[in-house]
């Protein structure tokens, strides 16, 4: 009962924060309400005794994403004047939802109708020790490049901030 009720206060504040982020017009607001849904889907995956998903979570998507996010928001620094002007947005948000009504029903129709059972997982599954003996022992080779990635990705944001800052002294 417990865990069924902090799950559903968990969906109320995931829903809460993502209907927030896509309303907002503000986008310091919108990336507030996109960390409020973050940590939501965070204590979802904890009531899910999924460890490594739980900090994963916490640590990239709320820790670097929206720090991220609020940086080039800070950087950029949009005004309300710069947003374009969307007469139709709410017709195109109440058309898209009816084109999407059918699939959503076809999808809830199929989970309930769905006669699949799955094998009961062992104790360690989903801890932060099986998932980086998993990582570091079959997936080393795609971790490394996308940390090689990551690391070029980083250098070269900097050398053309450098280059912006230059430029525009």
């Amino acid at each position: 009962m417990l865990e069924s009720s902090i799950f559903y206060i968990l969906a109320l504040f995931l829903l809460g924060g993502s209907l927030g982020m896509v309303f907002n017009r503000h986008s310091v607001f919108s990336a507030v309400s996109f960390m409020l849904a973050m940590i939501a889907l965070a204590g979802m995956f904890a009531l899910l005794q999924s460890s490594f998903l739980f900090l994963a979570q916490i640590l990239v998507a709320v820790g670097a994403i929206v720090t991220l996010a609020l940086l080039v928001i800070a950087s950029v620094n949009a005004q309300i004047d710069n947003v374009p002007d969307e007469p139709r947005k709410n017709w195109w948000l109440l058309g898209s939802s009816i084109l999407v009504l059918p699939f959503s029903a076809l999808l809830i129709t199929a989970i309930k109708n769905s006669t699949l059972s799955f094998a009961p997982l062992s104790e360690e599954f989903g801890s932060v020790r099986a998932v980086g003996r998993e990582l570091f022992s079959e997936w080393v080779l795609p971790f490394e490049l996308v940390s090689i990635l990551l690391l070029i990705a980083l250098v070269a944001s900097i050398v053309i901030s450098q280059r912006r800052m230059d430029h525009d002294a």
